[in-house]
């Protein structure tokens, strides 16, 4: 790249052209047609944005809270694996950088750096776990119990998970310098797998049903955020269970394909809990406009994956200041423009489907 990045698509392509292909191509696949994996993005420009003008935006206030704790703007880091295939520093540099800039990010259980690693790297940031709900249920509370130990401060479990999405680029066979460290008994399939089972080797487990959650609450006083919630009969069901969030996720695009954009389930999630949990949404945000339209259909904040790998590859933890940055700034504009000196300003009525204008 010839000059500094300058939006989320400048990242992309210096990663394009600067990661290993066969790292490019783990971190860009989707799951089979890529159907869901390019409407996250495409869902965004066909809402269409209605400014408010003559209105104090001289001073403009982006700061928010998440489950009771303040971030600066509302994006955050959204759990991604393997961090270290973008950076030497991998997850460590994203924890640096997401606490250099005020925002949250979550550690996936699929990381490269150890729970207690990322921790210690920025002992004052934000931190989430994510949890993957595996077969090996000893496991699973070894490292809630890791989690809880080194102050992060919520869950966030998949469980659009039950097996693995089928993507049609190549698989991704691990640097023998790399392991998913915080997965024991994974590792130890990985390397016997000609002795482990179907189930093992995927390594997600197909038995979870709505009783995990009354296992997670007997396990941990962490809150509980579920990651890929789509329909509103799910979501009421996960307030039933009292789950404290929900993060709209369509996993970036790499497990059922053909299921709607998140930003597009998420007006019908934000109505089926009706207030009495918080919402977030990930996938497909590129833009700070991106970010207003998700605020304005009700989410609290949203959260961002693709964009801070490219921004780990760019430049470590530098870069994924960057990327947030960028995003952070473009927002700021969004609001000033939309004319919102704060996200109360910002409502429902803010932003419409393109459809209302193709008629006339």
């Amino acid at each position: 790249m010839s000059s500094d990045p300058v939006c989320i698509d400048d990242f992309e392509q210096h990663a394009k052209t600067f990661l290993p292909k066969t790292y490019w191509k783990y971190y860009s696949s989707g799951s089979y047609a890529h159907i869901s994996f390019e409407e996250s993005k495409n869902a965004f420009k066909r809402l269409r944005l209605r400014p408010r003008v003559l209105r104090d935006v001289s001073s403009i206030d982006m700061s928010t809270s998440i489950l009771g704790d303040k971030i600066d703007f509302p994006i955050c880091v959204a759990p991604t694996a393997v961090q270290k295939l973008a950076h030497p520093n991998g997850e460590i540099a994203t924890a640096k950088a997401s606490y250099r800039a005020g925002s949250c990010m979550v550690l996936s259980t699929w990381a490269t750096s150890t729970i207690e690693e990322v921790a210690q790297s920025s002992p004052k940031g934000l931190k989430w776990f994510h949890m993957y709900m595996l077969t090996n249920e000893n496991d699973n509370l070894s490292r809630i119990h890791r989690a809880e130990k080194e102050g992060y401060k919520a869950l966030v479990v998949t469980v659009d998970a039950p097996y693995r999405g089928s993507t049609t680029k190549d698989p991704l066979y691990m640097p023998p310098h790399l392991s998913y460290i915080n997965v024991e008994s994974y590792n130890c399939v990985l390397n016997n797998p000609d002795t482990a089972t179907e189930e093992e080797l995927t390594g997600v487990n197909p038995k979870n049903t709505w009783d995990m959650i009354q296992w997670l609450r007997s396990a941990t006083k962490l809150p509980v955020i579920l990651k890929g919630v789509l329909t509103a009969e799910d979501a009421r069901l996960a307030v039933q269970h009292g789950v404290d969030g929900i993060l709209v996720s369509i996993h970036g695009g790499r497990q059922l394909d053909t299921v709607p954009a998140p930003i597009e389930v998420l007006p019908e999630i934000i109505a089926a809990v009706n207030n009495k949990c918080e919402v977030y949404v990930d996938g497909g945000i590129r833009y700070g406009t991106d970010v207003f339209k998700a605020l304005a259909l009700g989410a609290r904040a949203v959260f961002i994956g693709r964009p801070v790998l490219w921004g780990l590859s760019y430049q470590g933890e530098e870069g994924v200041y960057k990327v947030l940055q960028i995003l952070k700034e473009e927002f700021r504009l969004a609001m000033g423009l939309m004319g919102c000196a704060s996200l109360k300003d910002i409502s429902r009525e803010m932003v419409v489907h393109q459809s209302r204008y193709s008629r006339l």
